[in-house]
């Protein structure tokens, strides 16, 4: 029986990569939990238009492969396509709503694809409801410092809404385009300054105030008690 868990996140991104391997990853590690990071397999195209097709082979590659690996997703709601759930999805407005429809929605049919592979507790979905922007919004003081703007605006566009992962999704007011706006000459590069920004932040203060994050943390983190 392994001390140790292992678990493959096939995510959208570079940043999300990046995001998982320098920080997540060295997070989980302290807890006999280790991941790596690989994008899903979309030649020629960068982020976003995520199709369900694609993720799909992708899953069953990997759970293929080894039988004792662990698989997760780490994939942006707004940027995904023909996916289990979303249509439901579509006409509910709470996040926390749209997240358990599409995640559970998406375990299913992963499950019902992949039966004899023991996805039922091989496979955690976690579709972000915004990209990994949503997060940087933990932290009104270090998020400021690090753009040179005022605190009390982005205490202002976290405080209208119940978390930073219910930050409403108008294409000129979600997460990644109001730290565009606020950034020097409207270029807010992610896999630079966004990790820089979420270093600073640290994944607990992120756990803390994305519960839909930390609820994703927690299923991979019980994974230690079924090995």
């Amino acid at each position: 029986m392994n001390n140790y868990a292992e678990i493959i996140i096939i995510v959208e991104g570079r940043t999300e990569q990046i995001f998982i391997e320098k920080l997540l990853a060295p997070y989980l590690a302290s807890k006999n939990i280790y991941i790596r990071a690989t994008q899903v397999s979309k030649p020629g195209q960068k982020g976003g238009d995520v199709h369900f097709s694609r993720v799909k082979k992708d899953l069953e590659l990997h759970l293929k492969q080894r039988s004792d690996t662990f698989l997760s997703t780490m994939v942006d709601y707004y940027g995904i396509k023909e996916w289990p759930g979303l249509e439901v999805a579509k006409t509910l407005k709470s996040p926390f709503e749209i997240s358990k429809t599409i995640n559970e929605s998406t375990k299913k049919e992963v499950e019902n694809l992949f039966p004899e592979l023991k996805t039922n507790f091989r496979f955690i979905p976690y579709i972000a409801i915004h990209e990994f922007e949503a997060l940087l919004f933990s932290d009104a003081e270090i998020l400021s410092n690090k753009l040179g703007v005022a605190k009390t605006k982005v205490e202002a566009a976290i405080t209208e809404f119940e978390s930073p992962e219910a930050i409403n999704n108008n294409p000129n007011t979600a997460p990644s385009k109001r730290l565009n706006n606020w950034s020097p000459n409207h270029n807010f590069r992610k896999t630079t300054m966004g990790i820089t920004i979420a270093e600073a932040i640290g994944i607990q203060k992120m756990r803390d105030n994305c519960p839909l994050f930390n609820a994703w943390l927690k299923e991979i983190e019980k994974i230690k008690n079924i090995l």
